[in-house]
């Protein structure tokens, strides 16, 4: 069982920004920068392309309204989209408030957050969902 289906299963805490029947989205809590969401499929797969092709189409309509609401949130240009997926074997998207490409740059120091900081942002995105 990966983190990730630990957080969907509760039985480790998150900043829940979104669920459904299939998908799971949160708030990374070492974000490249603040508004950073992971989104998963509750289908616990190693690999994004081998994600089942309903489940492949469905993460980026269920993805869709979070990426509004951070753009909405969140003073950037857009919201960038990455599928690296090496520090946990278990499909995900990072859904992360950008305004130049280096903006969506993993090998640079993730961000360290406080509780009250991952409290904020997560109020912030959801309420703009």
């Amino acid at each position: 069982m990966t983190i990730f289906s630990k957080i969907i299963a509760g039985q480790i805490p998150c900043y829940k920004i979104a669920e459904d029947e299939k998908f799971f989205a949160f708030l990374d809590i070492e974000p490249l920068v603040k508004g950073h969401v992971l989104v998963v499929p509750k289908l616990e797969v190693d690999k994004l392309f081998d994600v089942p092709d309903d489940y492949l189409a469905g993460m980026l309509v269920f993805a869709k309204p979070i990426a509004h609401a951070i753009e909405k949130a969140f003073n950037c240009n857009r919201c960038g989209i990455s599928v690296v997926g090496l520090e946990v074997p278990h499909a995900h998207l990072h859904l992360v408030p950008i305004n130049t490409a280096n903006d969506l740059n993993f090998t640079k120091g993730k961000t360290k957050t406080t509780e009250e900081e991952l409290k904020v942002v997560q109020e912030k995105i959801l309420s703009n969902l």
